[in-house]
């Protein structure tokens, strides 16, 4: 039973990963923020014309390359400060006593149904759509390291949209100890995987995030009522429903095996 529930618990991690992914706080501004990241101006780019011969070829292809790379140092550095926490909460909630543990399991779907409320109201609200970042990060002389900072820092940032998903993910985790790095990791990849993507396929998908954008306004009120459902689940101790779906139940067999 503790095992499908971890299992479970990773499932929904790395769903929430691509949840905060295409949140509203993040999906419209990765275009620029990637090009950014990469120190080349996002109208050079799109300027590139493919059917160019030689030098201006060979340019796009570097580009590209220097795109993805830099992609690829974000995601690590994300990934790394998820890791962290993730093995920081399994030393310290791993030895936890049953009680206790049934008692932060009540605690946990309480917290959820908040962040799913956070979501609801904050459309409504404008006092909860606040925003803490780090800024002023230093560049370095390799975009690589710059890149990879910037991806430790995204970690540790706020939004009014991805902050509850990272901490419903966290009290996921923290309800399930033993799989607490997993569940932290399956975020980073469910996160990351679409970054690496859209780094991978930068022009396509700079046309395919603009035509989502519009619909952006139908997240905070989805992901809330998700998150009230998955608060009340895990506060019922029946958050083991969800493995029992044909596909969540495929997915968690994979992961087993």
């Amino acid at each position: 039973m503790l095992y499908e529930l971890a299992e479970t618990s990773v499932l929904i991690s790395a769903l929430a990963g691509a949840g905060s992914f295409f949140s509203p706080c993040i999906l419209p501004i990765i275009p620029a923020f990637v090009s950014y990241l990469s120190g080349t101006a996002l109208t050079e780019i799109q300027s590139q014309n493919p059917s160019l011969s030689g030098a201006s070829v060979a340019m796009k292809k570097s580009t590209r390359l220097n795109i993805f790379l830099n992609t690829i140092y974000f995601v690590l550095g994300f990934s790394l400060v998820f890791a962290i926490m993730g093995v920081l909460l399994n030393s310290f909630l791993a030895n936890v006593g049953t009680g206790f543990q049934t008692t932060f399991q009540l605690i946990g779907g309480a917290v959820i149904i908040a962040f799913g409320g956070y979501l609801l109201l904050s459309m409504k609200l404008r006092f909860l759509n606040f925003e803490k970042r780090m800024r002023n990060l230093p560049r370095f002389k390799t975009t690589y390291l710059t890149s990879f900072v910037f991806g430790a820092a995204f970690a540790s940032g706020w939004t009014p949209c991805v902050g509850p998903i990272l901490g419903t993910t966290l009290t996921l985790a923290a309800t399930s100890p033993g799989a607490a790095y997993n569940s932290l990791l399956a975020y980073s990849l469910g996160l990351g995987v679409p970054f690496l993507i859209t780094g991978a396929f930068f022009a396509q998908s700079t046309k395919v995030i603009r035509k989502m954008v519009k619909h952006l306004k139908y997240f905070n009120p989805l992901m809330g009522a998700i998150l009230i459902v998955l608060g009340i689940l895990v506060l019922t101790n029946q958050l083991s429903i969800i493995g029992n779906f044909p596909l969540a139940n495929e997915i968690i067999n994979l992961q087993g095996g």
